[in-house]
């Protein structure tokens, strides 16, 4: 095993290492099957870093995983830290072009995948030349593609490469507002580098013990999966991973003892409503994390009553590692107040600004663009530095593309989108993404994708179509093209027809004006 200091927190490798030697017996991993001890855990991703080295993977080589939430996939990516490896968790609900132009991409040397899924990784993964191991989980094969644990037992063990925690060990994909997803790298510094900082500081509730339990329950393709379990990592506690969300999953799990968990307002909302939350004991829940989409009042109301734990709505992104913003418990009131419309404020160690589009800093409480600068702040994006460049610039200050002002007390208020992401369910939904996926249809002449309001899932996708001269359009049509060509989540739920679309002088389509007819009386145009 790897040497252990008391200082050893600076990447993954060493962390797990740390905890094997401090307390060797507590659970690393729990996924309701099997439980992982640190000292075990410690064992098995020395032992696949090894055989990667062995294999003749090299510091800088990617690895994919096609798969859902797993013990797996969290021993892999700490395997590829001490390798020198980056791990890319793939969505699992993405179709094959998605997928494969994801492989493509990142030039992965590997794809591990779950048994359900060998089918879709065999067609993603077909003809790229990069990807030389296609596995699956387990020690049997299945669908014509080897087993992991058997490609692990037939490599020699290779020497481990000094670790660098300014090396990528994390790529998520990010899709953008124009062309294809975007792979952010985050290195093992931007995992960890806020956390000491927060140990020394005063935000007490956002401090997290070894004695505690983590829920990841977010997919590991997001932020919100990755980052939770790396989280728990850090402070030695169990990580409880569970496959997908369930409202049944999360009410065992805090049955369970689950001290600490991170859910978006849907997944609240079914949670607070199943009818076993009433007599769930939530005795031993210390804080919930919300994100990613606003939350109604009334359904915060009901969650802090049933849940009785301290809250925190959280705001971030992929390229800040997750949070860089956070609305603290004690700005919770149930009666609502003035601070609760608000994202919140800097985290320790987090610098927040507003900027105008010139990236001069605006007066508290003039509307301008997020601007950060943290150690959270991604490497960069993969093989784009136009973007990254575009996105971070060269004092380190991250463009969010959210519009807000600040407080005199600094509590960031978002009131709109820069960009026109759409955020479904907690889900990213780019407009360019799924216009592209219409545009062929032989009906359509043009098309404009919106989020408008839906009580389940905070916005819903709805694409706003012109016909071609002389065609007729069928709805259930055009939502079966796209769903064809992209994720399920992604395609439209509604469809309009309108006879032409609203410009601008230059000709750009008006979003916003075809916006404004389903957003009239709510306080913001997000959901």
């Amino acid at each position: 095993m790897l040497a252990t200091t008391a200082h050893a927190r600076t990447d993954l490798g060493s962390t797990i290492a740390y905890w094997a030697h401090e307390r060797p017996d507590g659970i690393a991993l729990d996924d309701g099957v099997q439980r992982i001890t640190y000292r075990e855990l410690d064992a098995l991703v020395d032992r696949y870093a090894r055989a990667f080295a062995g294999a003749g993977l090299q510091p800088g080589d990617r690895i994919a995983w096609l798969g859902k939430n797993a013990n797996l996939y969290f021993a892999l990516l700490v395997a590829a830290s001490r390798a020198g490896l980056a791990m890319v968790p793939v969505g699992w609900r993405l179709a094959v072009p998605e997928v494969r132009y994801i492989l493509a991409d990142t030039g992965a040397v590997m794809l591990v995948c779950q048994g359900a899924l060998a089918e879709l990784a065999t067609a993603a993964g077909e003809g790229l030349d990069a990807l030389r191991h296609t596995l699956v989980e387990g020690d049997m094969d299945v669908g014509g593609i080897g087993s992991f644990e058997a490609w692990v037992d037939t490599q020699p063990e290779g020497d481990l490469p000094e670790a660098d925690p300014d090396r990528g060990v994390l790529q998520l994909y990010t899709s953008g507002t124009t062309g294809n997803p975007k792979g952010a790298v985050l290195c093992n510094r931007n995992m960890f580098g806020l956390r000491p900082i927060i140990e020394a500081s005063d935000v007490d509730w956002y401090k997290i013990n070894h004695e505690d339990s983590m829920l990841v329950i977010m997919p590991v393709a997001h932020i919100a999966g990755s980052g939770v379990g790396t989280i728990a990592f850090y402070n030695g506690c169990r990580a409880v991973i569970r496959a997908e969300f369930s409202p049944d999953a999360v009410l065992d799990c805090v049955a369970d003892g689950v001290t600490h968990m991170f859910l978006v307002p849907t997944a609240l909302q079914m949670v607070v409503n199943h009818p076993r939350a009433a007599t769930t004991d939530w005795s031993r829940m210390k804080l919930v994390m919300y994100g990613a989409a606003p939350i109604p009042l009334e359904l915060l109301r009901q969650c802090m009553q049933t849940m009785g734990a301290d809250f925190c709505q959280q705001y971030g992104m992929t390229e800040t590692t997750g949070t860089f913003c956070a609305l603290p418990p004690e700005d919770h009131d149930p009666a609502g107040n003035e601070r609760m419309r608000s994202a919140g404020k800097a985290l320790p160690g987090v610098e927040v600004r507003i900027v105008d589009g010139g990236g001069n800093t605006v007066p508290n409480g003039t509307i301008g663009e997020i601007a950060t600068r943290s150690p959270l702040n991604m490497v960069g994006y993969w093989r784009n530095e136009a973007k990254t460049r575009e996105t971070v610039d060269a004092d380190g200050w991250l463009r969010t593309g959210d519009a807000a002002y600040m407080d005199d007390d600094g509590y960031v208020f978002i009131q709109d989108r820069v960009k026109d992401m759409i955020i479904s369910g907690g889900e990213n939904v780019y407009p360019a993404e799924v216009e592209n996926a219409i545009f062929g249809h032989p009906d359509v002449l043009e098309v404009a994708v919106i989020g408008i309001p839906d009580d389940k899932w905070g916005e819903a996708v709805k694409a706003v179509v012109v016909p071609k001269p002389g065609h007729e359009v069928d709805p259930a049509s055009v939502i079966a093209w796209a769903r064809e060509r992209i994720a399920p989540f992604k395609a439209p739920k509604t469809i309009d027809v309108i006879p032409e679309m609203p410009r601008n002088a230059t000709g750009k389509i008006l979003r916003r004006s075809l916006r404004e007819p389903y957003w009239q009386g709510r306080e913001r145009q997000v959901g």
